[in-house]
């Protein structure tokens, strides 16, 4: 990796903690959904970069996948358990980051804990030629040990430019996988965890995006929008939110390039037996052996 690669990482990862943490104390009675992410994505690119997905807002049971639209009236309810995921990128080269918190209440603090707790412990093993299954097996153990389930079929992965999800996998439990951290990588761990059963199922689209595909597009005005998704964001995710600055008919839009087959959505993940999930986020540079936060700690 050299040193643009570098600086790159590590700066868009200390801008991806930033944004985190404002969108943590941005999480309080009666602020909607809406005006956290439009906020946290602003303060990205104040900073000097961009934002590498719409930021995430997973309430309760559910667990990830979730941006609110411009005109979503949802806000902060006390007793609500938040999980604020953040991404930020500079010149494509990725932070990626999360952390959840309770609002007006400390009714689950034992779950957000759970979940930090196995993200440290895993920080402390992850080196040049860790086992992958060995981060998987350290998470499971915490979250067992503070009494809560790990979220069996969500991970974390590796990041490489301009692609979120690279190849590698970051399991929250040892699933028997026959792979190594080694340096150079830049990885996202990712702990969840529940006092359900430690399983997410697929629900509705949740308003996130990718382009997946080339596809003739006969309507003008949906592929002229399409011309401007992969402009503006290329290969990484986006939202509806993002692309009502294209259009005021974004949401027609997008369905007809869906139908298309020319971009896909990402379905909302939901704990299977409605139970409360916590997710906590870093990055991850492995460099001469060790492993470096770049998203700084929580």
């Amino acid at each position: 990796m050299d040193e643009h690669a570098l600086d790159c990482v590590r700066k868009a990862g200390s801008i991806a903690g930033e944004a985190r943490e404002l969108g943590i104390n941005l999480v309080v009675p009666g602020k909607t959904l809406a005006s956290l992410a439009n906020e946290v994505e602003a303060y990205i690119m104040e900073k000097g970069a961009k934002p590498a997905f719409p930021v995430n807002i997973s309430i309760n049971e559910v667990a990830a996948h979730f941006s609110p639209n411009n005109d979503d009236k949802t806000v902060f309810e006390p007793g609500d358990v938040v999980k604020v995921d953040v991404g930020a990128h500079v010149d494509g080269y990725i932070g990626d980051t999360a952390a959840t918190v309770e609002v007006g209440s400390r009714n689950w603090q034992g779950l957000i804990e759970a979940s930090h707790r196995a993200l440290m412990m895993a920080v402390e093993m992850i080196g040049d030629g860790t086992p992958v299954r060995a981060i998987g097996g350290t998470v499971k153990r915490s979250i067992l040990e503070s009494g809560y389930r790990p979220v069996s079929n969500l991970h974390g992965h590796e990041m490489k430019r301009y692609n979120l999800h690279a190849g590698l996998s970051i399991p929250n439990i040892d699933d028997d996988t026959l792979a190594w951290i080694r340096n150079d990588m830049v990885i996202a761990v990712e702990p969840f965890a529940t006092n359900g059963n430690g399983v997410v199922n697929n629900g509705k689209p949740g308003n996130i995006y990718r382009v997946i595909r080339d596809r003739p597009i006969k309507d003008e005005k949906a592929a002229k929008m399409l011309e401007d998704i992969r402009q503006y964001f290329g290969t990484l995710p986006f939202c509806e939110r993002w692309c009502d600055a294209f259009s005021n008919e974004a949401a027609h839009h997008l369905k007809l390039l869906l139908r298309h087959g020319a971009i896909s959505s990402y379905s909302i993940l939901k704990e299977r037996n409605g139970a409360v999930v916590s997710q906590a986020e870093h990055t991850l540079l492995v460099r001469n052996g060790k492993c470096e936060i770049t998203t700084r700690k929580m």
